[in-house]
């Protein structure tokens, strides 16, 4: 059976902060509905009510595109180690790209990377947990390097010229509010 709670507690956080991978779920009205994985260091809980997760330059941008038409965010944790569970984190969220002022003092929680496109500041209004007995057991290899040698190729101009070509719009259409440079 699933429980619920206000925010997340020391136990629940100390969950979080042991996964390799999250999940990010977002939909506009009149969407598809985007779930992604994130990786990488790139998520922070800076306190019961507060989650700051790092996006990087990628394919898509969907997340910023659904954000600006329907302030509703969900993140989601699954172990794959011995103990069994899943943990979701339902609020809203806004973002913070990169050009912003803002953007330098939560990016600072973070490792430097080449690639950072926007922050997403979520305030969580309930939190739930379930059993995860289905999910299965994995051992992590390694973290992939793939991203971060893409991004170090193409340099910050290429990075900007990027966000330019290919993130201005979810696959739906709606505007991201990426900054064109």
């Amino acid at each position: 059976m699933a429980d619920q709670y206000p925010s997340l507690d020391d136990r629940l956080t100390k969950f979080i902060e042991e996964q390799h991978i999250f999940f990010v779920g977002t939909a506009a009205t009149d969407s598809r509905v985007n779930v992604s994985p994130k990786g990488m260091v790139s998520l922070r809980v800076l306190g019961p009510n507060r989650i700051i997760w790092r996006n990087l330059t990628g394919s898509g941008n969907e997340t910023a595109g659904h954000l600006a038409q329907v302030n509703r965010m969900t993140l989601m944790w699954c172990s794959f180690a011995l103990k069994p569970m899943i943990l979701r984190a339902y609020g809203s969220a806004r973002t913070i790209n990169a050009t912003e002022a803002e953007f330098a003092d939560l990016n600072a929680h973070f490792p430097h990377h080449i690639g950072a496109r926007q922050i997403y500041d979520m305030t969580i209004d309930m939190v739930q947990t379930s059993c995860g007995y289905a999910v299965p057991k994995f051992d992590l290899v390694e973290e992939r390097d793939t991203l971060t040698k893409w991004t170090a190729d193409k340099g910050p101009d290429g990075v900007r010229a990027y966000w330019k070509e290919r993130n201005q719009q979810t696959i739906d259409g709606l505007p991201t509010g990426t900054p064109e440079a």
